[in-house]
């Protein structure tokens, strides 16, 4: 039986085991869910169940996991617009750290694994006293980012800490090499076929870019997609537990990802424009990295007035906004004064928080 074979025999398996567990929900209401109850993506929250979280490590490493192996060590409190959409679990004396990414890869992803390991050995090790003579046995590091971008990338690639070093050296004393798989149906890595929950997450996303690819706008093409997985049993098992949160998150997810993908395109514009000048002082390269990053964070403060705004039209109050959002209550009462003082225009509103409070 050929590898393709084997792919699509067990894609129709679990298709067929799915519809089978799901069938004549279709058309049915599905159950609300209170944002309380789930804080987070769609791809985090869905492989933060122990019994995904096992099948999926079972896949990367073909050692058989149970649901009760897994200790889920995810870091809670994260900011929404830092995007640190990361799942951490440990398991058979292993800890793994996932990142998602739906735009670009970003390869500043070793450093960011890194400050985030660091996090998480603290809340792990809290207990333990570092000092003692005696040597603290800690669980293997791996880290993984899945890819499920638009863009054409490899299946796989490897990215290093050591490559943004600013002095290379053949044997660097401090590495850290994250695995990047590219997990869209039409690269067909392998994991897509070892990992059933993986495969029904990639279909599931990649319905709704179908959908905006034959003309529906992004919200209709989610809640499209949520009545097709129903109907077709596939993925349909999370969504008919979580319910209408899961288009929630998916809408702020994606208008996240473009406000994002479009800010970066113009940051990198500004970037260069920034660099020609500031380069003379300080190196072409590092004026370039400070006008993008500065129009990195630009676009995402004007996403998040844009959110706020809406919000507050629909009646909500700043702290149903902030938790909504994942976002610090103090930023968002910030924002809502300044709008309170300058209306709706996001430039406006830009203008007063900087000469306000400098942010």
């Amino acid at each position: 039986m050929t590898e393709d074979e084997t792919k699509n025999g067990r894609k129709n398996r679990a298709q067929t085991g799915a519809q089978t567990k799901t069938k004549g929900r279709a058309g049915k209401r599905l159950p609300k869910v209170s944002n309380r109850e789930l804080k987070s993506d769609v791809f985090t929250a869905l492989f933060s169940e122990p019994e995904n979280a096992a099948k999926l490590y079972t896949a990367l490493s073909g050692e058989e996991t149970a649901p009760e192996d897994i200790r889920i060590t995810t870091l809670e409190g994260v900011l929404f617009l830092a995007r640190k959409n990361d799942l951490g679990f440990t398991v058979k004396e292993r800890m793994l750290v996932i990142s998602e990414h739906q735009s670009t890869i970003n390869e500043n992803m070793p450093l960011r694994s890194m400050l985030y390991y660091g996090r998480t050995m603290e809340k792990l090790l809290q207990d333990r006293n570092l000092y003692r003579e005696k040597r603290v046995p800690i669980p293997t590091p791996e880290f993984y980012l899945f890819y499920n971008g638009t863009k054409d990338v490899p299946g796989e690639k490897v990215l290093k800490l050591s490559d943004g070093y600013i002095v290379k050296t053949k044997d660097p004393m401090l590495e850290l090499k994250v695995k990047m798989i590219n997990i869209n149906l039409p690269a067909g890595h392998r994991l897509l076929r070892d990992c059933v929950p993986l495969y029904e997450y990639s279909w599931f996303i990649e319905r709704v870019r179908t959908y905006v690819k034959e003309g529906q706008d992004r919200d209709s093409a989610v809640t499209l997609a949520v009545k097709d997985s129903v109907r077709e049993g596939i993925f349909s098992d999370f969504v008919t537990k979580h319910g209408s949160e899961v288009e929630n998150m998916l809408f702020t997810q994606f208008n996240m990802d473009d406000a994002l993908e479009v800010r970066y395109e113009e940051g990198v514009e500004d970037g260069m424009e920034r660099g020609l000048v500031q380069g003379r002082k300080q190196g072409l390269e590092q004026g370039m990295a400070q006008g993008l990053e500065q129009g990195r964070a630009q676009g995402e403060r004007s996403l998040l007035i844009h959110l706020v705004c809406s919000k507050l039209q629909k009646g909500e109050k700043p702290e149903k906004i902030a938790e909504d959002l994942l976002a610090d209550e103090a930023q968002i009462n910030r924002i809502c004064e300044a709008i309170e003082a300058c209306g709706p225009e996001k430039t406006a509103i830009s203008r007063w928080l900087e000469e306000t409070y400098h942010t």
